[in-house]
């Protein structure tokens, strides 16, 4: 009986070892739907130290953490886009100038050992870019730029209005510069965004001496020329802007919002609430957001692009 059994199935598990074989042949082939994972896809992120996730620690040195908007970005379009790579190469002091040239942010590019490959970020993202260029390789390219370009013109000893005036002729000069090198550079089908930027200034709110005061007064009106300006290079050069700012409620002086038990403005409670602006030493004052200033920023951002096209580059070699 079992001899007789034998010599019934033997051709069947035989039929079924070739079946198999064939199965795993024609997976395995190059270009077969199935064969493997989708190649990746890149979202790119470049600008200055927010495009790191730069947050202090418990004795207030900043640092690189993997709480960012970029971060938090990359988890929102993964929903839709599960192969979807995240490369940082913003790197921390950089302004519109350092992110150009490659000069002006040397200490700032040693100590976060930033990718200057070519000579300045820009031209290690182009390098990237063109490196990964198959139409919907890089789904995304972010940026923020424009902050170290005017944040330390609030330092004791800086004539600010001089500062001020060097720096937005910087942004309005070489932000178009950076982003016509990016979209020369980026493949077909990638998305370009930037972002207006929030006012650290405000935490003088809370500070006693009023020339003080006055400055933080004086800086929203500054800062609304400035975002007006890194939006228009974005519409003239193609890129969607995410309105960090309007999320911010940067330029609401309102006094209606609660903050530690207290009416203040709306910009003022956002800021201390989003980044470590208003909070007290060790840790602060830090112009850095927090992981929930990242998430508002990532939130700007992700309206801003909207849906990704959902779409996988051809692998090499593929059959397309």
């Amino acid at each position: 009986m079992v001899g007789a059994l034998a010599s019934v199935t033997g051709p069947f598990v035989r039929l079924r070892k070739l079946m198999l074989g064939v199965v795993a042949a024609v997976f395995a082939w190059p270009g077969v739907a199935g064969a493997a994972s989708p190649a990746p896809r890149y979202y790119l992120s470049l600008g200055d130290s927010l495009s790191q996730g730069v947050q202090p620690n418990a004795i207030g040195q900043s640092l690189e953490t993997d709480q960012g908007y970029p971060d938090q970005l990359l988890a929102i379009e993964r929903r839709r886009i599960p192969n979807l790579k995240l490369v940082k190469l913003g790197c921390p002091g950089d302004s519109t100038t350092s992110m150009l040239t490659g000069h002006g942010n040397e200490a700032g590019a040693r100590l976060f050992h930033c990718d200057r490959t070519g000579g300045s970020q820009l031209k290690a993202a182009e390098l990237f870019l063109r490196n990964h260029h198959r139409p919907g390789e890089v789904a995304l390219v972010t940026i923020d730029i424009g902050a170290n370009d005017v944040d330390f013109c609030v330092l004791a000893g800086v004539n600010v209005g001089q500062c001020i005036a060097a720096g937005e002729a910087s942004i309005r000069r070489h932000l178009p510069l950076i982003q016509r090198g990016l979209k020369r550079a980026a493949p077909a089908g990638t998305v370009l965004a930037g972002m207006t930027l929030y006012n650290p200034v405000l935490s003088a709110y809370f500070n006693a001496n009023a020339s003080v005061q006055a400055l933080a007064a004086a800086s929203g009106p500054v800062l609304k020329i400035i975002n007006g300006e890194i939006t228009a290079a974005n519409r003239a050069t193609g890129f969607k802007t995410a309105d960090v700012a309007g999320a911010f409620k940067t330029y609401d002086g309102t006094v209606s919002a609660s903050y530690n038990g207290r009416l203040i403005p709306v910009n003022v409670a956002r800021l201390c609430s989003w980044t470590w602006a208003c909070t007290p030493p060790p840790s602060g004052p830090n112009i850095h957001a927090n992981k929930n200033g990242y998430a508002v920023i990532a939130g700007a951002f992700a309206r801003a692009i909207g849906r990704l096209p959902k779409i996988n580059p051809t692998p090499a070699g593929g059959l397309g």
